[in-house]
């Protein structure tokens, strides 16, 4: 029988539900993971297994990227070095997996237990890795596999979903030659199988293979819906991933409105993206797996604040269906609506593994605490917005439906925004401002595909949003953002057309820092934030008169005084009143990445910070009064907040610090 998230796994380790950076240390059953567990060179091509083949694989290269980003660099995948792969052939090894079919109580989650054995030679370095689809040899090679450079044989060709070390339930795995694991499995539209290696991460050796596959019991059925508004303020998507093509079957949504007797279908739009479609390695190699088909349906016509039921899924050639199961979703308020509204806003969050899979190196140990808290407050969220570096997929594709996965419960009920962030965008000659490689090869096919924004231009991932009291404008950091700039043209009049009678609250949204951090890194190059963002910036901000401006990609929280060109223009500390004087410019970017360290320079600017994980939160009570919260991941407690008390005069008002219109003295 399956065991559950927390049957044993969690047993003597950091709860399932609380991984804050004091708890998540290494269990003293572990102490060899630190020997085991190396930083190694980034994984760029993988090889074919079977030592009979002469195929040849790309060298391991280095991640060439930013410094700021060095302390997150690593994908947790990309530390198996399987370009030093070995094959040993012993019989004695085993490696068992029940059961062999997945979800048969329905749903896109099961759980297996993998048991093994090896009487001689057991191992700290032995682990176990989940390989899908389970025929991971060299049927799977292709030129794009082994990308353009050549080294030796033998090699592999697709990378491990996940992974755990054999020990890691059985302390004494060693001196037993056998133990167990538990691995939590989604469905990911293909079958499963599950690999025996010693050697460690650095120095892998193939001893065994599952002789068993395993697979759900609709390996294509619709999966993770996530909603999103789009640019009709009557009109919300949902999009969600299955492995039907639109020659197989037709993706629909049947939705109508709670306790009503009509029903709508509506049918969806169908995308997906080839090995080719991918700018580099990992992503065009190692790190490539099939995507499935993403569909996204419009619902319009939608009554202001009501509740809807939704029910995705698809219509067979014979006639029958396929669906998922029914959701509801609130339709946003009218702009200018006079009613609470509350948003939700973080930065940075990633993915995270609830059986504890591949977490040896700490990569996100806040990710499943923001999720896990947010889950808890969602009757009091009306709208998310994640602002950039989603899931650090780092090339790794696998990954993305691990993520979608985890923000389901998020996303299939409360619009799930997103802005675009280094780590779904920048690699070098793909259009982005910035040269590195943080992507890992995906160039922002993924992020601007796996999610349906109000883009005016899907490569250009910059919006506007209404919503109620609010008017947001998300900007692409990715992109060019300076003056005379395509963007900047986008952004001052996506700031000059709120409407502040109706609309009172003006939102900037970013990934990169484009006003104030004390992140050590900005520190060290002098400038507390992108290079020549605020000089491009900060006149529109303060010309419009944003109230607020959030940041991600500095993994941490901070918030600012009303500030304009490094001067605090108010001495008030949390509660701002009367007319606008600044813009307060907050950074929210420790929902889930390992966390950033401060400068010891004090700036004079900032007010607040805490370097944990957590997330901000916005809440609208009327349309003249405003309250901010920035809670902790571990437990929701409120770490810091600020009311804004504005009413419609006070936002004509000005205070002639470049906010005010021209003027004559004529009389």
């Amino acid at each position: 029988m399956p065991h559950g998230p927390c049957s044993y796994v969690c047993d003597g380790f950091p709860s399932c539900r609380t991984y804050s950076p004091s708890s998540f240390a290494e269990p003293e059953a572990m102490p060899s993971y630190q020997s085991v567990v190396k930083h190694s060179c980034k994984l760029r091509t993988f090889g074919i297994i079977w030592m009979l083949l002469g195929l040849a694989i790309g060298p391991c290269n280095s991640y060439i990227g930013h410094h700021r980003r060095a302390f997150h660099n690593d994908q947790p995948l990309s530390k198996i070095a399987m370009h030093r792969l070995s094959y040993e052939n012993d019989s004695s090894v085993s490696i068992d997996v029940s059961p062999t079919l997945l979800g048969s109580q329905g749903g896109n989650v099961d759980f297996v237990t993998v048991q093994f054995k090896r009487p001689s030679g057991a191992s700290i370095s032995d682990w176990i890795g989940v390989f899908s689809p389970a025929d991971f040899n060299s049927s799977l090679c292709t030129a794009d596999t082994l990308g353009t450079n050549r080294d030796y044989p033998p090699y592999l060709c697709t990378a491990p979903i996940k992974y755990q070390f054999a020990n890691f339930t059985t302390s004494n795995y060693v001196e037993l030659g056998e133990g167990s694991l538990t691995f939590r499995i989604i469905n990911q539209r293909a079958d499963f199988s599950f690999a025996f290696f010693t050697g460690g991460l650095d120095e892998p050796v193939l001893l065994a293979v599952s002789s068993s596959v395993i697979s759900f019991v609709n390996p294509k059925a619709p999966s993770y819906p996530r909603l999103a508004f789009t640019s009709k303020t009557s009109e919300i998507s949902v999009t969600w991933t299955s492995g039907y093509s639109q020659n197989e079957a037709i993706p629909v949504v049947k939705w109508g409105e709670i306790d009503a007797t009509a029903e709508t279908v509506s049918v969806a739009q169908t995308l997906s993206f080839e090995r080719s479609d991918m700018c580099g390695s990992p992503a065009r190699s190692v790190g490539w797996r099939d995507p499935g088909y993403i569909h996204t349906a419009f619902l319009g016509g939608l009554w202001p604040s009501y509740t809807y039921y939704y029910t995705v899924g698809h219509k067979l050639q014979n006639g029958s269906y396929i669906w998922e199961q029914t959701r509801n979703f609130t339709g946003a308020p009218f702009p200018g609506e006079d009613s609470l509204q509350q948003v939700v806003i973080f930065g940075d969050m990633g993915k995270g593994e609830r059986d504890l899979s591949n977490e040896y190196n700490n990569f996100q140990p806040g990710a499943l605490n923001t999720t896990d808290r947010l889950v808890e407050d969602l009757d009091n969220i009306d709208l998310i917005f994640h602002i950039g570096d989603l899931c650090y997929a780092n090339g790794y594709l696998s990954q993305w439906d691990q993520f979608t996965e985890q923000i389901e419960p998020l996303a299939s009920h409360v619009p799930y925004m997103v802005a675009s962030g280094n780590h779904e965008r920048d690699w070098p000659g793909s259009g982005s401002f910035y040269l590195n490689t943080d992507s890992g090869g995906e160039c922002g096919v993924l992020a601007q595909t796996m999610f349906n924004m109000p883009l005016k231009n899907r490569e250009k991932f910059w919006y506007s949003l209404d919503y109620g009291l609010f008017h947001f404008c998300i900007a692409d950091s990715e992109h060019d953002w300076q003056e005379g700039s395509e963007q900047y043209k986008f952004i001052e009049e996506c700031l000059a057309s709120a409407d502040r009678l109706k609309q009172p609250w003006l939102i900037f949204a970013a990934h990169r820092v484009l006003g104030y951090s004390s992140d050590k890194y900005y520190a060290k190059e002098g400038t507390f934030a992108e290079p020549m963002a605020r000089e491009s910036l900060q006149k529109l901000w303060q010309k419009y008169k944003v109230d607020l401006a959030f940041f991600g990609h500095v993994h941490n929280y901070e918030r600012t005084c009303p500030v304009y060109e490094n001067s605090c223009i108010s001495t008030e500390a949390s509660y701002y009143t009367g007319v606008f004087n600044a813009t307060i410019h907050v950074v929210v970017g420790g929902a889930g990445a390992s966390l950033s360290e401060y400068t010891d320079v004090q700036t004079s600017w900032s007010f607040s910070k805490d370097m944990d994980h957590g997330f901000g939160k916005l809440t609208s009570y009327n349309r003249s009064t405003l309250f901010f919260e920035y809670k902790r991941s571990s437990n929701s407690e409120v770490y810091d907040s600020f009311l804004i008390k504005r009413e419609y005069i006070d936002v004509l008002g000005c205070d002639s610090i470049n906010n005010c219109p021209p003027f004559t003295l004529a009389t």
